[in-house]
Parts: C-alpha cells; sequence; structure tokens
C-alpha cells in the first residue's frame, strides 16, 4: 500500500509540473493569434534550394484563421514581424534611420503605406516666410489741412466770425507747416495772423517748429522769428508752445491745448484753453506787458463723418494787466462771454 501511495503522489507531481510549463504558451497563444512561438533552432529544417517552402494548411477540427487586421495594430504587427526576420546586426541606427526619413525614404522594410515626402525650400519659406518690416518715417510727400475753428459768433457787443486752422506738407519727419488764426468783427478785419514753419520730428507724437509770424492785424503789420513744439501730451492732450521774437524788440508767448471728449462715437466734446503772454506793453495794439489774455471754450460737435463735423459751443475770453487797462479806455470789454457756432473740417 505504501508503494501505491508512492506512485500516485510521484503521478500528480508531474501532471502539476506539465501543466506549468504549457500554461505561458497557450495564454501567449490567447493575447496575440498572429503571434507563434518560434521553434528552436534545432528542430528548424532548413528549405530546399530553389524550392518555395510549402504554405501551411489548416488543421481539421480547428477555428479558421482570424481576418486580418487593418489599420494602426496591423501596421505594427506587420512592422514587428519584419523586424523579427531581419539577421541579427541588420536594425538601422538611429542616425541611419533619420537621414532615411528625411530622403523621404523608410527605415524599416517594406516602407510605410504612404511614403513621407521630403522637405523642399518652398516648405521651409512656407514655415518661415519673410516678415515685411513697419512701414514708419517714409520718405513718401504727404500733406494734410485741418480748421479746428471756422465760426460765427455772437456776443453783447455784436456779432463777427473767427477761424483757426493749420496745414503741413512734407515727410513723417520734416514738414513745412501753415497756421493762421484770426477774427472780424463789426465787419472789419480786428485780428489776423500767419505762420510759415519748418517742422522736425524728434519723438513719437511731438514735431519742433521754427519759422516766421506775420501779423496783419490788430495796429501796423509787424513780423516775429518763431520756435515751437506741437504735439500729444499723456492722456491725449493737443498742445501747442510757441515763443516769438518780433523786430520791433517785442517778445511774447501762446500756449493752447485741448482734449477731444467722445460721449459716442459720433458726439465729441472739446474743452479748449488758450493763453497769450507779452513781454513788454505795445500801446498802439492794446497790449499790456505779462498775462495778456486767457480764453476758455467748450464746444460739442457732430461728425457726420471724420472729416466734417458741425458744431456749438460757448467761448469766454478774460484780459488781464495791462490789456485790460487799454481794453477798458477804449471803451472794450474785459470780460466777454460768446455762443459760437461753425465747422470742424480737414482734407
Amino acid at each position: 500500500m505504501n508503494a501505491l501511495h508512492r506512485s500516485i503522489a510521484r503521478m500528480r507531481i508531474a501532471t502539476v509540473a506539465v501543466a506549468v510549463l504549457l500554461l505561458p504558451t497557450h495564454a501567449w497563444a490567447q493575447m496575440d493569434p498572429d503571434m507563434q512561438m518560434p521553434m528552436p533552432m534545432s528542430k528548424q529544417k532548413p528549405a530546399a534550394a530553389g524550392k518555395p517552402a510549402p504554405a501551411k494548411q489548416p488543421t481539421r477540427g480547428k477555428a479558421a484563421e482570424p481576418a486580418p487586421r487593418t489599420g494602426a495594430r496591423a501596421d505594427h504587427a506587420a512592422t514587428g514581424r519584419a523586424m523579427d526576420a531581419m539577421p541579427p546586426g541588420a536594425m538601422p541606427s538611429m542616425e541611419h534611420a533619420a537621414a532615411q526619413a528625411e530622403q523621404g525614404a523608410s527605415p524599416l522594410p517594406g516602407g510605410p503605406r504612404e511614403p513621407i515626402p521630403a522637405v523642399t525650400d518652398a516648405d521651409r519659406a512656407a514655415a518661415f516666410p519673410q516678415v515685411a518690416m513697419h512701414a514708419m518715417h517714409d520718405d513718401d510727400i504727404q500733406s494734410f489741412v485741418r480748421f479746428d475753428r471756422f465760426e460765427a459768433w455772437n456776443a453783447n457787443n455784436g456779432a463777427g466770425l473767427e477761424w483757426e486752422g493749420s496745414g503741413w506738407v512734407g515727410t513723417d519727419l520734416d514738414r513745412l507747416w501753415i497756421r493762421s488764426e484770426g477774427e472780424r468783427s463789426d465787419g472789419r478785419l480786428a485780428d489776423a495772423d500767419l505762420e510759415v514753419l519748418y517742422g522736425h520730428s524728434i519723438a513719437a507724437w511731438w514735431d519742433v517748429l521754427a519759422g516766421v509770424r506775420h501779423d496783419f492785424k490788430p495796429g501796423a503789420a509787424q513780423d516775429f522769428a518763431t520756435i515751437g513744439v506741437a504735439g500729444v501730451a499723456p492722456g491725449k492732450f493737443d498742445v501747442k508752445a510757441t515763443a516769438y521774437i518780433g523786430t520791433s524788440g517785442q517778445v511774447a508767448a501762446r500756449f493752447e491745448a485741448d482734449y477731444d471728449l467722445l460721449l459716442t462715437n459720433r458726439l465729441v466734446l472739446q474743452p479748449l484753453v488758450e493763453l497769450n503772454f507779452h513781454g513788454r506793453e505795445d500801446a498802439r495794439r492794446g497790449i499790456g506787458s505779462g498775462l495778456g489774455t486767457v480764453e476758455a471754450g467748450l464746444r460739442l460737435r457732430y461728425e457726420i463723418t471724420r472729416r466734417f463735423a458741425p458744431y456749438v459751443g460757448i467761448v469766454r475770453e478774460r484780459a488781464y494787466g495791462g490789456t485790460a487797462g487799454f481794453r477798458r479806455g477804449a471803451d472794450e470789454n474785459v470780460d466777454d462771454t460768446r455762443l459760437v457756432a461753425g465747422l470742424r473740417f480737414w482734407f
């Protein structure tokens, strides 16, 4: 009995060992039916020279082979089989594979389904286009004319007309400027001047100006040498500051600033202030030394187009110092308030 029990125990151990050895092969076959266990080299029979290897016939009683795979999984499986079929040492290096890919060739036997085209000069030009330089400081001749004020006014002492405009022609850096402003009251020319200036750009939005000014009225005509700056200050304030030296020794200065406040896309409110200074008294023209006049206005315009805008507003002018004394002596108002209506246009 003891011998019989020992024989049964040995048979059980042998069965378990065989099952353990066969289990990995069965599991591998279940994971990928297309892959088969390689046969040991000693058991492989070389094919006869000149004769193709016989095709493997399906075994009776077994399930048919699965349908061929498609897509990326089929390509991966085919690539794996091709690499396994390559002899030792035939695996291409990384440098060789990269060179073949650059030339449009496949680094693997058989090649891809769609070969990668070689990179051409046109592809490189499309990937890295030439960037054009920003169009600034051009040498083309341009021109611009704008009348900020072309208006009729009505006050306690009568009515009149007033204008203020400027224009330039030239390049982005160098321009010839022409500026003029004046007033007509009671049917006669009360005040008028004309400036011809050379302007040079010294910074973004700023020009330095130098030239001559000719006064037609008031009084006898006179000329001034002119120097100043014009541009846009921080906060988008349009600023003009100009100094004058007259042929008769008179020195004067004018400062003007305005701002466009957009109430809507078309409705714009423009506050403006202008100050005039004189170095010495000139009784013939009714001018005193120091601060002569201060003018502050508020104009509301509607831009029918950006180039053409009618407006209405109110303007107050006050004289100071010796200028106020001369006006009192001539029975003129020292403090004057006007209602204005006019056009602002440019071209």
